[in-house]
């Protein structure tokens, strides 16, 4: 039966009219005259559907009264011009069986417009909405992409834990894994919990970053990547924050802080031209759906620029790289910063900068997309190189329009002197960390690498407002639904 189905963005395209066909599909929509019934006609492989035209002294009314928005059917027939203006080509319907049914009164994607809290109740079924179709496709292409990039540059995916007895950041935020009944545990005598009696005769959490593992990988086969789920146990609601989200993570042995800007910058302008490329028709259609729900908005809540205006700003401008010192003086200095219309007023050097402050270097004060490096130690992770003035670090952070930061990175330490010293600081169990101090103390070498949130960077490219549509499941405080 496969041989003989073509799926339907090949038929939209194809030079077989005049041929017979067989396409599969779920319905969206079914109109009927005195003597035909027009159906609309989906199955995922574009966002345009292919009209059916069955006529029904050919299709029987048994046949059509079980043909509604959400049914599964199968069509043998004849591709033909089509009359209508809206597609090239049409299916006269020969024979069409329906292959799984959709009651109109229990179906809940029936064709109007549904909000997108609504269509978060129905994940398992929002796949068959345009927007969602479009999002799974584009993300899909982005996962390819992000796989050539790195391949055609000669790098190694590597799989890294997602169990894992380290905390990469050091934030604690993690969720822990155990064996242990809640209601028995084993416990010390000083009340603590006896993890030497659990599964992995250690505390062991779920990862927040590959990145320590990619470390270890790359200081042998030089460029590595990791593209893996992790995971972060913060109690936020926020439409930026997710429990489960996927981390693309490169390590580079003898990069720095420089190589590094140079490749993040490379691929996000990769991965943004094979969205403009291969996503065209999703992309224009996420753009009109955006056009649409602005008009609803004041005017100063707005996007300045349309989604593929948006993208072509990252592909056409170079990233300005400056400090986070000058980024500091150009905000302390800014007018929502002196009339006090930032959430978070810069009053002083150490500041953790937030997304609206990334957003005003970017759209406001640059016009372009932003590189800032050299943070203060204090406020970023114990592995970061330190600068020679002993303050900062040689981080840097990539900062797009309407996200903020979408790349964290840095150039990472590889004295091991300084990193013991930054780790004893920051309370980093050395003894649990002894694999990656060891690194250091056997063929070290200077080595780079970042973080690039996907479900981020899927954000900036579909134009979403809400993280949680741009993942297939999402995963926040109080929901592991589907």
């Amino acid at each position: 039966m496969q041989k003989e189905l073509t799926k339907i963005i090949v038929l939209l395209s194809s030079s077989k009219v005049g041929e017979k066909i067989t396409v599969n599909g779920w319905v969206r929509t079914k109109r009927e005259s005195k003597n035909v019934a027009f159906i609309a006609l989906n199955d995922g492989s574009t966002i345009k559907n292919i009209q059916i035209v069955a006529d029904k002294e050919i299709i029987s009314e048994d046949i059509l009264v079980k043909i509604n928005t959400g049914a599964a059917i199968s069509v043998k027939g004849e591709l033909v011009e089509s009359k209508g203006t809206e597609q090239s080509v049409e299916v006269i319907a020969e024979t069409i069986i329906v292959l799984g049914e959709a009651n109109p009164d229990e179906y809940p994607l029936q064709p109007k417009r549904h909000s997108l809290e609504f269509l978060r109740e129905k994940a398992h079924l929002r796949f068959r909405t345009n927007t969602f179709g479009a999002i799974t496709r584009i993300r899909h292409a982005m996962i390819f992409a992000v796989h050539k990039f790195f391949n055609d540059k000669g790098f190694y995916n590597i799989h890294t834990p997602i169990i894992t007895g380290s905390d990469a950041e050091g934030a604690g935020e993690m969720f822990h894994i155990s064996v242990f009944n809640p209601e028995n545990m084993p416990l010390n005598e000083d009340g603590s919990v006896n993890y030497a009696e659990d599964f992995f005769g250690k505390e062991t959490n779920l990862t927040v970053s590959g990145q320590l593992e990619g470390e270890l990988a790359a200081l042998a086969m030089s460029n590595v990547y990791t593209f893996g789920p992790t995971f972060r146990a913060e109690n936020s609601n926020t439409s930026r924050h997710l429990a489960e989200f996927w981390m693309i993570e490169p390590e580079m042995a003898f990069y720095d802080i420089n190589d590094n800007m140079d490749l993040a910058e490379e691929m996000l302008k990769y991965l943004v031209k094979y969205a403009l490329d291969n996503c065209a028709d999703d992309l224009q259609f996420l753009e009109k759906r955006l056009i649409d729900e602005e008009k609803s908005k004041p005017q100063n809540q707005r996007s300045e620029m349309a989604l593929i205006e948006k993208l072509n700003f990252v592909l056409e401008n170079d990233f300005v790289r400056t400090t986070y010192t000058e980024a500091i003086k150009i905000l302390k200095n800014s007018k929502p910063n002196k009339k006090k219309k930032f959430n978070f007023i810069i009053e002083e050097w150490g500041a953790d900068l937030q997304s609206e402050h990334e957003r005003y270097l970017v759209e406001k004060h640059f016009k372009k997309p932003v590189i800032l490096t050299d943070y203060p130690k204090d406020i970023k992770a114990f592995y970061m190189k330190q600068n020679d003035d002993g303050k900062t670090v040689r981080a840097m952070d990539i900062l797009f329009p309407g996200i903020g930061e979408i790349i964290g990175g840095s150039q990472r330490e590889e004295r091991y002197d300084y990193l013991l010293k930054r780790m004893r600081e920051m309370n980093i169990p050395e003894k649990e960390m002894w694999w990656y101090l060891e690194t250091r103390k056997f063929g070290t070498v200077v080595h780079s690498g970042y973080g690039l949130g996907f479900e981020r960077m899927m954000l900036f490219v579909t134009g979403m407002g809400n993280i949680r549509d741009v993942i297939p499941f999402p995963r926040t405080p109080k929901n592991a639904e589907f």
